[in-house]
This record gives C-alpha cells, structure tokens and sequence, in this order.
C-alpha cells in the first residue's frame, strides 16, 4: 500500500469537505451534530494552500487531509481527517507525521490541536499534551480538549 501525501488542489476543496463530514460521522455523531458542524468543517479552494492543506492520496484516491496554519513559533493543526474505509490503516500517523516535518522546516516549535473526543487517543500516542479546554466553534456549550505538541529541534 503505497500511499503519498501532497499539497491540496483548489478544486479538491469540495471533496476535501464531504471526506470531513464523512469522518466526523464514522464517529456516531446524528444529523443535527453534523449540520451544525458543517460551515467549520467546509473548506474554500483558495484557503487551501493558505492553510497548508496536505492530503494522503492511495491508488489516485484521497483517503485523508489536514491543515496546518499559523506563523512560527506556534501554529495550529486546524483540521485532520481519514476516510472512514481508512481508519486505523496509518494514514492519520502519515499525515501527522507530514504536519511535524512541515512544521520543523517551517521553523516551528509547537502546534495546538482542539480534539474531538474520538480523536484524544490518537493525539496523545501522537504526542500531544492535554493543556486545557477550548470552545467549540461549532457546538455552542461544547468544549474541547486542547493539546500542545512540541516540534522536536
């Protein structure tokens, strides 16, 4: 399984969306969740370099994206999302592992990262740490566990 991660195309912003929309359902989420979640989760072609946009492609499909935005030292991992076929197949590490790479080239030396619950796991194996609660922008009420990850030098 050869998989490649590369800069996002402006006209793959739709696809980009519904592969958002689609992962966040995999987690159980009702209609009513995933309508107040889609203005945050819908992306634009022209952001898509402005936020770093990077997707894993396997066999000429996208199979998972993420964003990485901000000025160094501190930036934010904005988005990160697999296929629902692709959970639990590496990509998300691949893709992280591209935002860490992207980051320490770019002259970071730390990132957040506001984490659905369903992704806390992932993110602390990734080695996040848990360093408060953030608001959701979607869900009036909700919170998130915010993370910091450091950039190794």
């Amino acid at each position: 399984m050869t998989i490649s991660i590369r800069p996002a195309r402006e006209e793959e912003a739709t696809l980009l969306s519904d592969l958002a929309l689609r992962s966040k359902a995999h987690w159980g989420y009702d209609p009513e969740f995933l309508a107040s979640c889609r203005e945050e989760l819908t992306l634009a072609g022209p952001e898509l370099a402005a936020r770093r946009t990077a997707v894993a492609e396997r066999h000429g499909g996208i199979v998972g994206f993420t964003t990485f935005e901000g000025e160094p030292p501190q930036g934010v991992l904005g988005m990160m999302f697999v296929d629902p076929d692709a959970i639990g197949q590496g990509i998300g590490r691949l893709l992280f592992t591209h935002v860490l790479e992207t980051a320490q080239a770019l002259g970071f030396t730390r990132f957040t990262i506001d984490a659905d619950p369903n992704a806390e796991p992932f993110y602390e194996a990734m080695g996040g740490v848990p360093v408060g609660r953030v608001p959701s922008g979607s869900i009036p009420g909700r919170t998130l566990t915010q993370y910091l990850r450091q950039i190794p030098n």
